[in-house]
């Protein structure tokens, strides 16, 4: 067998990439590895044209049998792109700081299963949904709003803090934050238009290190988005309980809505939160791609 072994060493628990490639060949697997920064030079957004190319880099020794992909969600993103681009099944050995996608499938978290997994010829699998904004590739959730002031104000403390660097980032979020004004469009129709603290559209609906907006359900091809009103600080608190507890949709103000193609009109040019990185997305424009990539699974 041959595994296209796609390593992100930046990530936060990612190991020695020499190291993941012993532990993959132990059973006589053919294993091959690539940086992700090959892939995906500038960390930007996809065309075709980039798809198809970072496709032939992962082909150069030979067509692979498996994709594996060790890094964060961030990276998974872009790796089940390329798994549907070749038509291959995506393992993920799971080395990122809050590794949302793994948890939200039900994935292997220790480094040994995650490799033994990943190196099983008759592994099960099973089709992931998977979407995209202004051609970024992601496969848990892409936010504007509270989490991105969050995601930027964990950075500095995730060496040291692991996932629990998210609610660090969340706390100062809250008390620095101001609500954004927004319009957001699903399937051609209106569900919400102005002031939010937070806008999340979700695919597995898992981010921030734990947290969940509720309700997503892989393979259905639909998107769904959260829209958290503008209100008084004190009352986020609620909000960050009904995150944690995946029931934030459940909060009869919080606006809950699902499609194929989502369009947010934002005021100004805020940045993203699309699975753990930041950057703009310009345009705004979510689409899903149903049961997008083959997923190994336990």
């Amino acid at each position: 067998m041959r595994l296209a072994l796609v390593a992100n060493p930046r990530s936060g628990t990612a190991p020695d990439p020499g190291q993941l490639e012993r532990r993959l060949g132990a059973d006589g697997a053919q294993v091959g590895m690539t940086p992700i920064d090959k892939l995906n030079p500038d960390g930007g957004a996809l065309d075709e044209g980039a798809v198809a190319e970072a496709a032939r880099a992962l082909s150069d020794s030979g067509a692979p049998d498996r994709i594996v992909v060790a890094g964060g969600d961030g990276s998974v993103g872009l790796c089940a792109r390329l798994a549907e681009q070749l038509n291959v099944a995506l393992a993920v050995i799971a080395v990122g700081t809050a590794n949302d996608f793994a948890r939200a499938q039900g994935l292997p978290l220790d480094l040994d299963e995650a490799c033994a997994l990943a190196r099983t010829p008759d592994a099960s699998t099973r089709r992931a949904d998977l979407a995209e904004v202004a051609k970024r590739p992601f496969v848990n959730a892409a936010s504007a709003g509270l989490s991105v002031i969050a995601a930027r104000e964990a950075r500095p403390h995730k060496a040291r803090l692991g996932p629990l660097a998210y609610a660090v980032g969340a706390l100062k979020a809250g008390v620095s934050a101001s609500p954004l004004g927004c319009r957001v469009v699903c399937d051609g129709d209106e569900c919400y238009a102005g002031k939010a603290w937070q806008v999340v559209v979700g695919v597995t609906g898992a981010f921030g290190g734990g947290s969940e907006i509720g309700v997503s359900s892989a393979q259905d091809g639909q998107l769904d988005v959260a829209v958290v009103p503008a209100g008084s600080r004190v009352g986020l608190v609620r909000r960050a309980y009904g995150m944690r507890s995946g029931r934030l949709t459940a909060q009869d103000d919080v606006t809950h809505a699902r499609g194929a193609i989502v369009e947010l009109e934002l005021a100004g040019e805020p940045q993203f939160n699309v699975d753990g990185e930041l950057c703009g997305c310009h345009p705004p424009r979510f689409a899903g791609r149903p049961r997008g990539f083959e997923l190994i699974v336990p």
